[in-house]
């Protein structure tokens, strides 16, 4: 292979100027931005020394009023707000899907030219999308949730054996934590700063977020407040396990990897192979798409192959 030497010359001149900029960023941007990014709490704290308003400001994005009851009427939704982690506020994100029913509207009408298909189409997304993209968010917050909720316990342990408080133990975490764990922990220390007692600030952390781990942390900080005991080596103990379930999740997640796999191929070769009838041969459904039956056909097939899909999630999926 033969290298014209003039590009080599300009690709490493291209090079050392990203790794100067990088560099110049690095050192005089990243180390002070670095405590404001660490989670949304302190970047709102930064220039903001009154913590009830912060604190205030959080309640009322996740859906709560400012003294941290729910605000909607139907307690089940509320609680799906909260714990999926919203901070757009309920408004803009209702407005977001109510944008996206809209689109969907105007490219069933563009496509299918019913405008009674596509007003349903448009209803259907309308009232799915939103509970779809609350659960998902909620799922993939608690994922991120419990995989750095080990990392606070072990920074808990280490401060209760340097003889900190649990609140100036869980202030601890609220700084040096990313999120979701850093900002729940430091509405807990806000929380307990304004009059609230420890047990009653762990159990609204467990109702934010619904983490499965969380009620043995819960219980074993009532527990000790009560009681008494050393809290450092049952959190270290809680640690350890909940990095084991971890652990086997994982394992299983990937022993099930062929069953999902299978599950995805299965559901997607139906929708490819159509996709590509429509592409190369336009005609080809021509004699049957407008009759009636076609549309049933279609409907049972689809519904028959939601319930395989279901049956598949379920062989595939454990509780640990």
């Amino acid at each position: 292979m033969e290298f014209d030497t003039p590009y080599i010359v300009y690709a490493l001149v291209a090079g050392s100027a990203i790794l100067a900029f990088e560099a110049f960023y690095l050192i005089f941007f990243s180390a002070n931005s670095y405590r404001s990014k660490i989670n949304r709490r302190l970047r709102l704290m930064d220039g903001q020394p009154d913590r009830e308003s912060i604190l205030v400001q959080l309640r009322r994005e996740r859906g709560l009023t400012a003294t941290g009851l729910y605000r909607l009427p139907i307690l089940s939704l509320n609680r799906l707000i909260l714990q999926s982690g919203l901070t757009m506020g309920l408004t803009k994100f209702l407005l977001l899907c109510a944008a996206v029913s809209v689109a969907v509207f105007g490219f069933t009408w563009w496509y299918r030219e019913d405008l009674g298909e596509a007003a349903m189409v448009a209803a259907g997304c309308s009232v799915l999308l939103p509970f779809v993209a609350l659960r998902v968010m909620r799922g993939r917050r608690h994922k991120k949730f419990g995989a750095y909720f080990p990392d606070a316990l072990d920074i808990i342990v280490r401060s209760l054996r340097a003889g900190h408080p649990v609140p100036v133990a869980i202030q601890m975490v609220a700084r040096e934590m990313p999120d979701p764990v850093g900002t729940e922990f430091g509405i807990v220390a806000d929380e307990i700063t304004y009059g609230a007692d420890l047990e009653g600030a762990m159990r609204n952390l467990y109702f934010r977020v619904g983490q499965e781990d969380l009620p043995l942390f819960v219980t074993a900080v009532a527990i000790q407040a009560t009681t008494g005991g050393k809290l450092s080596e049952i959190l270290q103990n809680l640690s350890a396990v909940i990095r084991l379930r971890f652990k086997m999740r994982r394992k299983v997640k990937a022993l099930a990897a062929e069953g999902r796999f299978s599950a995805i191929l299965l559901s997607s070769v139906p929708i490819v192979l159509f996709v590509i009838l429509r592409t190369i041969a336009p005609d080809f459904y021509t004699s049957v798409w407008h009759v009636d039956f076609t549309k049933y056909a279609l409907a049972g097939a689809g519904a028959w192959m939601l319930a395989g899909n279901y049956v598949m999630y379920r062989m595939v999926s454990f509780k640990i």
